[in-house]
């Protein structure tokens, strides 16, 4: 038996609270712009988050109603998406507040900036990844704007590369489920995919791997 929904007949909120209950986990975009016309950098984050396309690479985030990163995305054309970590949560989190336009939340926040490389926004010092994009389009759905940013410049730390690689136990991400809940990394499970050849050669019996 299930419960049945119809968001014709519910409440954008009431809706918007079963979807990103059920849309889980979400990635968080931490996004800093740079609002030229108050010298001011901001930062917040934004749970409707993925990557668009490999060749050229670009990521997406949605803003949800206009805030302040996408009127400084509009107006300089550049943001940074900076990863969520784990240990940074109460800091990610308070960069949420809405705080009036103008006030920076690195500064309210006390979170420490660094220089982009491409870019004029500036990155989150602690966070291990950073990627400096510039505006290649976006698209108005309802009350939102989904913003396109190809990737122009990667940084990442050298604490969290293993042979070359980001090792996911070292990002250690946060993520967004729904409420005022958010997720941490768990259990990370390993399996390889199967390929057609070798699908009625017993594949699908293969052995997976996990580690805590």
């Amino acid at each position: 038996m299930r419960t049945d929904f119809d968001p014709v007949a519910m409440s954008r909120n009431e809706f918007y609270k079963l979807l990103t209950a059920v849309v889980v986990p979400r990635p968080i975009a931490w996004v800093s712009t740079y609002d030229p016309y108050r010298d001011s950098a901001n930062l917040a984050p934004h749970s409707f988050f993925t990557i668009s396309s490999v060749e050229p690479p670009v990521v997406q985030f949605t803003s949800v109603g206009r805030k302040d990163s996408l009127r400084n995305i509009e107006d300089t054309g550049e943001f940074v998406v900076n990863f969520a970590p784990e240990h940074l949560f109460e800091q990610i989190n308070a960069t949420a507040t809405d705080f009036p336009r103008g006030v920076s939340e690195f500064d309210a926040v006390g979170v420490e900036p660094e220089p982009g490389l491409r870019v004029k926004p500036p990155r989150v010092a602690d966070s291990p990844v950073a990627l400096e994009c510039e505006l290649h389009s976006t698209l108005r759905l309802g009350d939102s704007t989904v913003v396109f940013g190809r990737v122009v410049h990667a940084a990442v730390s050298e604490d969290v590369i293993v042979d070359g690689h980001p090792e996911v136990t070292r990002l250690r991400p946060l993520t967004r489920l729904g409420k005022d809940e958010w997720g941490t990394l768990g259990e990370v499970r390993e399996i390889s995919r199967i390929r057609y050849a070798d699908w009625e050669g017993g594949g699908a019996a293969g052995s997976s791997r996990h580690s805590g």
